[in-house]
């Protein structure tokens, strides 16, 4: 099952014998769907060849912290932000050392001080190392800095002992990254997500629409399943591939995403309105295919139905959350779109500049009644994460004030 799916994960490889395990680790996160960037300290080179990993993660791989070809554009920031986890394994005591120290010397050390994602250690040494009063002091300050230490198994070791020390196996590794998109914020709650453009027709094979690719609707309806709720996501035309564990409806017309949310608006309690849909259609839809003889034509549009304002204005409205993708004056549009629908959040995002739509990454600025969020821009998939987690405590704060 493809449990990684849509994930990009940053592997550091330090210069230990565990490090033949670490390709075993790329082929198996490779298999869940990752995508994988290695990154190898200048000793775990001695260990296992940048080539090995190159063929296996199939990009490829940096070693070095000053590259020439790259540094102009600062590539070992847009690196660090690449990534939706990072995993140092395995992690020498000499690596774990440099973290507790802050020190960022080479490559590897740089990222694990620059990125903004969940940091992983898999400890591997030898078992009287492990067990030294300084390694314990120095896990104990990563730790406190909120990097995870995969504790290693006990065993037998290549240095002949048998102790702890032992990095984990491959697969219990990936079983540890997987749980770490598993924050069960929603857990027990309804989420209905709309995504993708809509079509209206002009004739039989002409029809209005957006250029919106689904992709950010999409993702935020991977990050609520992630997140433990029950999620519908109603969708309009896109090619992409529903996501597992959504039940999927797919509709054209914005009539139809109309009816299709308003059938189940009343009993859900979250929703959120990622979709693009037209805001008009054709007064008349032409039966046959319109001929292009004339120098112009004129076309008559009526309104569309503002699904986010019917939503919203329910007696028994869910928390409702919309989208605003604006060319120009991004906080003042949303801020008037917020208030003008009754929405409890909008979520505001600059179009155009090879930003927004059809784009894979994006970026957000969050606003509700009493407060405000940027969200960086970053991939999609990251976003919305880290939008869900936004919601999920926006959510939950109005609930707690409507019962006292």
């Amino acid at each position: 099952m493809k449990t990684l799916q849509n994930k990009r994960v940053l592997l550091g490889v330090t210069g230990g014998i565990a490090a033949y395990k670490s390709a075993e680790l790329v082929r198996r996160l490779r298999e869940r769907g990752a995508e994988v960037q290695v990154v190898m300290t200048q000793s775990a080179c001695e260990f296992i060849t940048p080539l090995t990993m190159q063929a296996l993660s199939g990009r490829p791989v940096y070693a070095k912290l000053l590259n020439h070809e790259f540094e102009a554009g600062m590539w070992h920031i847009e690196l660090a932000r690449w990534c939706d986890i990072a995993l140092v394994a395995p992690s020498t005591a000499n690596f774990i050392s440099r973290l507790a120290h802050g020190r960022a010397d080479d490559l590897l050390s740089t990222l694990c001080l620059v990125t903004d994602v969940q940091l992983l250690v898999a400890p591997a040494m030898n078992q009287q190392m492990w067990l030294n009063s300084a390694t314990k002091a120095n896990i104990a300050i990563i730790q406190d800095r909120n990097i995870k230490v995969l504790d290693p198994a006990v065993g037998d070791q290549a240095c002949g002992e048998s102790g702890p020390g032992r990095m984990l196996e491959p697969e219990e590794l990936v079983t540890a990254l997987e749980s770490e998109f598993h924050t069960s914020v929603l857990v027990g709650t309804c989420v209905m997500i709309t995504a993708g453009p809509t079509r209206e027709a002009i004739d039989p094979v002409r029809y209005i629409s957006s250029r919106s690719s689904g992709r950010i609707g999409y993702a935020i309806a991977r990050a609520a399943v992630e997140a433990g709720a029950e999620v519908t996501l109603v969708t309009g035309p896109v090619s992409l591939s529903p996501p597992d564990q959504v039940r999927c409806v797919q509709v054209m017309t914005a009539e139809q995403m109309r009816s299709a949310v308003m059938s189940e608006a009343g009993s859900v309690d979250i929703f959120i309105s990622a979709a693009a849909v037209a805001d008009y259609r054709c007064n008349d839809i032409a039966d046959q295919k319109i001929k292009s003889n004339d120098a112009s034509i004129s076309i008559s549009l009526k309104k569309n139905p503002d699904i986010l304002l019917e939503v919203a204005g329910l007696g028994n409205s869910p928390f409702t959350v919309g989208f605003a993708a604006e060319t120009e004056l991004l906080k003042e549009n949303a801020l008037k779109k917020l208030k003008n629908k009754g929405l409890d959040m909008i979520a505001a995002n600059q179009v155009g500049d090879n930003i927004g739509f059809e784009s894979e990454d994006n970026a957000i600025d969050v606003y509700w009644h009493n407060g405000s969020l940027i969200l960086e821009r970053c991939s999609k998939e990251k976003l919305a994460r880290k939008l869900i987690n936004v919601v999920a405590k926006n959510y939950y704060d109005k609930h707690q004030e409507g019962a006292h």
